[in-house]
Order: C-alpha cells, then structure tokens, then sequence
C-alpha cells in the first residue's frame, strides 16, 4: 500500500457554513418591518448569497471530483480525514445540504418578491446536490473510511479521465474561488 492522500486536497480555507451565513443575512433583512427597507436589504445581500451558493456548490463539485481522482489511485491510506471513527449521524450529516435543496426551492420566490424578477438555478444545480447528498450518504460520512479503496461513489458519477481531475481541482483552490469548479459539472455527472 502507497504512502497516503490527503482527504481535503485544501479546500476548507475558501468555504463557509452556506447555512449560518444565508441564516445571518436573512435575520438582518428581517429586523425591518417596512418593506422597502427589507427589500433594499435583499438588493444588497443576493449577490452575495448567490456567491457563497455558487462556491459551496462548486465544492460539492470539487469533493466529487476529488473522491473520483483518489478512487483511481493505488489503495493508499487516507490521511486527515477528521470524520473518521465519529459517530455517523444522518441527519447531521447532510443537513447543509437538505439546507441548499430546500434554498434552491425557496430563492426563487424571494427573488420575485424582493426584487419582481424571474430566476431560476440551473438544472444542474440539483444533479449535483442529489449526487453529494447520496455520496455523503453511501459513505456514512466518511467515519469508517479508511483507504481510498473504501470511499463509494454515487450512481451516475462519471469517472473517465479522472486522473485529471487534481489538476483542475489544484487550479481552483489556487484561484481561492471554488465556484470554477462549477464549470466541470458536465464532466462528472
């Protein structure tokens, strides 16, 4: 058996709880109780909250990518992996990602009340989610992983030239914006 592989290949510097911080800004567009004012809050904060989505989703698309490139590799131990011998809860364990499905069903309709536009995610959008909350799933949240060998990848999850995969992963943690990763959807599912 190889050497070992790292669990986060660095990824854990640029992504923040999409939950806790939707949940902030939310509660400051709340405290207003005239509507205009709440809705110059959204105006203010929806950008944002589209980029901590679109960088979140785009490290869902990254721990796929990843879990792809380390399934190819010669059996190795996986190092660091902070889940491991935990208690596997699975409600815990996907609920920021029940949190994100629930969000791309509901931000629509803020953005029709708020701001009187039409919007809509890419249908992409919940492929991927379907496809890491089944990975995170299957895996029990990684607490009984040990090699790479035992780490399950979704149905559906497209493996071939994934030993290209780290080279793409490596450009986006070293661009700090993992939201790039979002352009290789199409290559894993």
């Amino acid at each position: 058996m190889a050497e070992g592989i790292e669990f986060d290949p660095g990824f854990a510097p640029y992504i923040l709880a999409f939950q806790g911080t939707v949940n902030y800004l939310y509660m400051d567009i709340n405290k207003y109780r005239v509507f205009s004012q709440k809705k110059a809050k959204f105006r203010q904060y929806y950008k944002k909250i589209l980029e901590v989505f679109n960088n979140n989703l785009g490290f869902y698309v990254g721990c796929l990518m990843w879990a792809a490139y380390v399934k190819e590799q010669e059996e190795q131990e996986i190092i660091n992996n902070h889940c491991y011998g935990g208690k596997y809860n699975e409600e815990e364990n996907t609920i920021e990602t029940d949190y994100m499905i629930n969000f791309v069903k509901l931000f629509p309709k803020d953005m029709k009340y708020f701001m009187s536009t039409s919007f809509e995610f890419d249908e992409g959008v919940n492929k991927i989610l379907s496809a890491y909350k089944e990975f995170l799933t299957v895996n029990k949240g990684f607490v009984n992983t040990v090699t790479n060998k035992d780490i399950v990848l979704p149905r559906g999850l497209k493996t071939e030239n994934a030993n290209g995969f780290k080279e793409k992963i490596d450009d986006a943690i070293a661009s700090k914006d993992l939201s790039k990763l979002l352009e290789y959807t199409d290559l894993i599912l």
